[in-house]
């Protein structure tokens, strides 16, 4: 017997053949059989024959001999209705005939040739002016977003991100676009993911036809994303409130921790209630010191992983295949924000009995709100409803008193934390998704913009300290390093800049090549960040790089590194969640039933045992809990919603938001205590 790589099942002793097992890939995180995608389309009337192949293992293509002149846009159409979207071909190539070997099979060699051949046409074809260059970006964009060929033309304010786009999809949306004109356009992502087709198509043409006359110019563009401010006001410059106040970043001082995604812990003032640790007033502090804080049941640090070989999977059905479940989750309260809640929450617990503050969830959504609610009761403190859309974190000031937040409309905003009263705006020159830092040191807060901008902000003197030119949109948010005092940025032009806080300029900068979405994340030693390429990389604070770990798919979750700085954790759109050393070697990798965007959080297991834990998200909505030294399953939760929002763990709670419009806390319970 010889091994032919078919797939069977065997029933009352006849072998009944499946498929093959070189027709079996995973694309976009799940496994498909692309023998069932020529199934479905041979089944179509318009169809005589068909194959399909994976070329280069990243596009799914299908060859089709048509029965008459269909369009493919028609087929297409058909095939949507019948495959899941995962199954759904990245192109449909129409050939007049299937090429065969000698063995009377499908040559797979000739039809690659055939499709290069194919796209390096495509490539030579210029494009017959400006009209013709509308048309098709009509087309690639109704096609990228699925939309019906029955929509005669896509309006001009249309908005990719509102017309059912995400990040992966746009990098899609470039790709062909990129292939359309023959050249790689610079700044064209941020452009997509900000801007309407109109603007998009600007853009294009400014690079590609750029001696004519333009109907559409960036100021316009600026004008219209700011048009509820004054003119003088729009470009980067400090808007007045009718509250004169000013504050001394050392009046009324509040001792308090705040926690955010990625484990993020921040100790603010707490000096007298630190315990022979040697920290200063204000200082970041590891998640393993922060539990000699008083009265206080934090999260703790994270043992370096003892086993190397654990891969834990989830069968389609969401159910772990792996012993049963230690841990019950079970919500606490929710609280309606009106939208969906991509943001990922903020949560700060003062340190004294005698403080004004009281232990406080911070987030905002797509409605324009942003709410402080109780953590224990989630009771609703404030409401303040901002200019447009959020999606940025917020951020505490040094002294407690604010909290900073950035808007899709520019802005970010500096509100008072105990009453949500606008006490400073400043405006940038485009969407703000970037989630502010605070240098504890100076109280300065570093934020980045769509409008390829770095900034510091000094909010007690109301002013703007400086602002850096980035090379690119800052989708992601800024990363403070203490020693060396070093800021972070990256962009989705794809670079990582190392940036002096003090002063704004620049110490060094690497090119990743794709853009960065992913937050760096930083160590004593190293700075960590994901890629869109699939690749971890993994840098010394001089900008060398150190390493780089490769997933099967993009790399959007940011890392999160454990308090004894031996290890990393991040999600991919492969649908996993990864564990790496710091040298850059695989620990466990766990497999989620969707594509994680979230960032995970470390945390110790409530129940009062040593046991290190991970929270994690996948877009599907399911809430994983896992064992961080192994990766193994402790329990799953599903929330009724997409989750883009990263999980925030205090005590025995866990906050997330989600796309139901709902911000949720969880209790934690051992399975014991039902």
């Amino acid at each position: 017997m010889r091994a032919t790589g078919d797939f069977v099942t065997v029933k009352d002793g006849e072998i009944f053949f499946l498929g093959r097992k070189d027709s079996q890939i995973k694309r976009h995180g799940k496994r498909l059989n692309i023998e069932l995608v020529q199934q479905v389309a041979e089944e179509l009337h318009q169809v005589e024959s068909c194959a399909v192949t994976w070329y280069n293992q990243e596009k799914l293509i299908l060859f089709i001999v048509s029965k008459d002149d269909s369009v493919k846009g028609d087929i297409l159409k058909e095939l949507q209705k019948q495959l899941s979207s995962h199954a759904i071909p990245d192109e449909l190539v129409l050939i007049a005939a299937l090429p065969f070997t000698s063995h009377g099979k499908i040559d797979v060699s000739a039809l690659n040739k055939m499709y290069l051949n194919y796209i390096n046409l495509k490539s030579e074809n210029k494009l017959n002016g400006k009209e013709e260059l509308w048309e098709k970006l009509q087309y690639l964009w109704k096609s990228t977003l699925s939309l019906s060929e029955d929509l005669l033309k896509v309006p001009d304010d249309s908005l990719f991100l509102n017309s059912g786009g995400d990040s992966l999809k746009a990098i899609r949306l470039l790709s062909e676009i990129e292939k359309l004109v023959g050249t790689s356009i610079p700044g064209l992502l941020e452009i997509v993911l900000s801007s309407s087709i109109l603007e998009i198509y600007n853009h294009i043409c400014q690079r590609v036809f750029s001696d004519e006359d333009l109907t559409f110019r960036k100021s316009y563009a600026i004008k219209r994303k700011l048009s509820d401010m004054n003119q003088e006001e729009s470009n980067g410059k400090s808007l007045h409130q009718q509250s004169d106040m000013t504050l001394n970043c050392n009046d009324e001082m509040n001792a308090f921790v705040a926690l955010s995604r990625g484990s993020q812990i921040l100790s603010l003032n707490t000096a007298r209630f630190l315990t022979g640790l040697g920290h200063c007033s204000s200082d970041l502090i590891s998640q393993s010191n922060i539990e000699h804080l008083k009265n206080l049941n934090p999260p703790a640090c994270i043992g370096k992983s003892k086993d190397s070989s654990c891969v834990a999977e989830v069968s389609e059905e969401g159910k772990s295949v792996m012993a049963a479940e230690k841990m019950e989750l079970h919500v606490r309260w929710k609280s309606d924000t009106c939208k969906c809640v991509d943001a990922s929450p903020l949560v700060v617990i003062p340190a004294s009995d005698k403080s004004s503050l009281s232990p406080t969830v911070y987030v905002g959504s797509h409605s324009h709100r942003m709410k402080a609610i109780d953590l224990y009761s989630g009771k609703v403190k404030w409401e303040q409803t901002l200019g447009d859309r959020i999606e940025s974190s917020a951020c505490v000031s040094k002294c407690g008193n604010f909290i900073v937040v950035g808007c899709y409309n520019g802005i970010v905003y500096v509100l008072k934390s105990n009453s949500g009263e606008n006490y400073w705006m400043f405006a940038t020159e485009d969407a703000v998704k970037s989630s502010p830092t605070m240098d504890p040191t100076t109280g300065l807060l570093y934020i980045g913009s769509h409008d390829q901008h770095a900034y510091a902000f000094d909010i007690y003197e109301k002013k703007c300290v400086w602002k850096l030119k980035c090379g690119g949109a800052v989708f992601s948010s800024p990363c403070l390093n203490m020693t060396p005092h070093h800021l972070y940025f990256s962009t989705l032009g794809g670079l990582l800049l190392a940036v002096n806080p003090a002063t704004g300029n620049r110490i060094w900068k690497h090119s990743c090549g794709k853009p960065l979405f992913s937050s760096p994340r930083c160590c004593l030693e190293y700075i960590c960040i994901g890629c869109v390429d699939g690749n971890l990389l993994c840098f010394t604070h001089m900008g060398e790089q150190v390493w780089q770990f490769s997933a099967s798919g993009p790399i959007f979750s940011s890392p999160c590194v454990s308090a004894s700085e031996q290890e990393v954790f991040f999600g991919s759109h492969d649908c996993c969640i990864y564990c790496c050393n710091m040298k850059g070697h695989l620990q466990w990798k766990f497999e989620t039933t969707s594509r994680v965007f979230a960032t995970p959080f470390a945390f110790r297991n409530p129940s009062g045992s040593n046991e290190m834990l991970l929270a994690v998200a996948s877009i599907d909505g399911k809430l994983w809990i896992l064992e961080s030294q192994s990766g193994r399953l402790q329990s799953v939760f599903e929330l009724p919603g997409e989750v883009f929002s990263s999980p925030v763990v205090w005590e025995s709670m866990l906050i997330i938001g989600c796309r139901n419009d709902y911000v949720y806390c969880l209790d934690l319970l051992s399975g014991n205590k039902k």
